[in-house]
């Protein structure tokens, strides 16, 4: 069923654009969340605390605009122009790394600014694409369509890993982020192809859109309550793990850009397995039990990454099964969580709701990121990434205890 569905998404110009643009974008974005940590560690010299300042500068937006880019969005009549607008910004923005090497100026302080400048023009690409979505999709397609939004994310992390790796070994690390600027070019060109219609996605002029108002429905629903508390744990020791692993990898274990590069790509094929079966999984044992399941196949599998040890061919398998367990779990997560979040969002204020849920889910991450570094600089790299990838797992505590793991079909929206 899912797959007749998916096919006849494609089938949809509006969609198959729609599709594409989050394609190509997410490839070049892969490939910068390796080059840009690269370039901080071996270009710049970039320590424990400074990978964590980095880390934190592109997600501290979440924390600041993401409840007023919701709210501001909400009342916005073409969330699709937002979005163009965004990626033709951050083409602007990522550009200029490369710029300022080849003026030999470049500085981790010009990083931070970069970082943080990208960071708050995603988050308004994000809380309009959530509107975007549903205006493309129709409801009963929402998990179809999030198994392939999904599956080409679990593609860029096989490309774009292994893609960026070999970029800086060939081109060195500013450089590589060009494709990343030519992604969102692309990415602004297929959007703006298509002419969805948006009106249901704006909120009725006669309402006033109070920027809490997404917390409070949030804190209200006996669904959306328990996923994003659940999420919110886990991602922030996910981001003290992601602060220190690109650092752990390459001067501890010893992994060459090229080599880490190529077991990311490799090790991410298990998020294209997930994406292909989260779609039967959610017909057999329910929407709500698959989420409870990636809440933990996530980030127990990262375990691995401070176990390593040995000699090389060893450690690159431990990594190696580490990222492809991991991809299973993430997508198995992101596809039934989103299509849950969508179901039990009205269509209206998506957009709100989504500035509420980053303002918590993302705003922790910058935290996490912050308290990487600080713990890495403190008790040690190794005995940090133990209590992310174990801290980590305690999130699945929140829907376990929830209306979650009953939930087999998805919800009726809510008025």
């Amino acid at each position: 069923m899912t797959a007749v569905a998916e096919r006849s998404l494609l089938r949809a110009p509006a969609f198959r654009r729609y599709w594409s643009a989050q394609s190509v974008s997410l490839i070049g974005e892969e490939i910068t969340l390796i080059a840009l940590p690269l370039l901080a560690v071996l270009t710049v010299g970039a320590g424990p605390a400074e990978m964590g300042y980095l880390t934190a500068a592109s997600l501290l937006p979440n924390l600041f605009f993401s409840l007023v880019a919701g709210a501001w969005v909400d009342r916005r009549p073409i969330k699709r122009h937002i979005m163009i607008g965004a990626d033709l910004a951050r083409a602007a923005l990522v550009l200029l790394v490369p710029l300022l090497a080849i003026t030999g100026v470049l500085e981790l302080r010009h990083l931070y600014v970069i970082a943080f400048a990208t960071g708050t023009l995603t988050v308004f690409f994000d809380v309009s694409n959530s509107s975007l979505f549903a205006s493309v999709v129709r409801r009963e397609d929402y998990i179809a369509a999030n198994s392939l939004v999904n599956g080409s994310r679990a593609m860029a992390f096989v490309a774009g890993p292994s893609l960026g790796g070999l970029l800086v070994q060939l081109v060195t690390a500013p450089f590589a982020l060009v494709a990343d600027a030519l992604s969102y070019l692309g990415s602004a060109l297929l959007l703006s192809r298509i002419t969805p219609d948006e009106s249901n996605a704006v909120a009725a002029g006669t309402e006033r859109t109070g920027i809490a108002t997404g917390l409070v429905f949030v804190a209200r629903s006996a669904i959306l309550r328990p996923l994003l508390l659940g999420v919110t744990v886990l991602n922030l020791f996910n981001y003290v793990f992601h602060a220190l692993f690109i650092l752990y990898a390459t001067t501890t274990l010893g992994l060459s850009p090229g080599q880490l590069g190529l077991l990311l790509g490799l090790g991410s094929v298990g998020g294209l397995l997930g994406a292909v079966v989260t779609g039967r999984l959610t017909r057999r044992f329910g929407v709500g039990p698959v989420a409870v399941a990636g809440y933990v196949l996530f980030p127990l599998p990262l375990v691995l990454i401070p176990l390593a040890s040995g000699g090389e061919p060893t450690i690159m398998a431990m990594v190696f099964v580490a990222e492809f367990l991991s991809g299973i779990g993430v997508m198995m997560l992101d596809i039934a969580v989103g299509s849950l979040q969508t179901a039990a969002t009205p269509h209206h204020r998506l957009s709100l709701v989504s500035g509420a849920r980053r303002t918590v889910n993302y705003g922790v991450r910058p935290v996490g990121a912050l308290l990487g570094g600080l713990l890495g600089e403190t008790i040690g790299v190794r005995p940090t990434l133990w209590i992310a990838t174990v801290g980590a797992v305690s999130g699945v505590l929140f829907v376990l205890f929830s209306p979650i793991p009953r939930i087999h079909d998805l919800p009726p929206q809510p008025d």
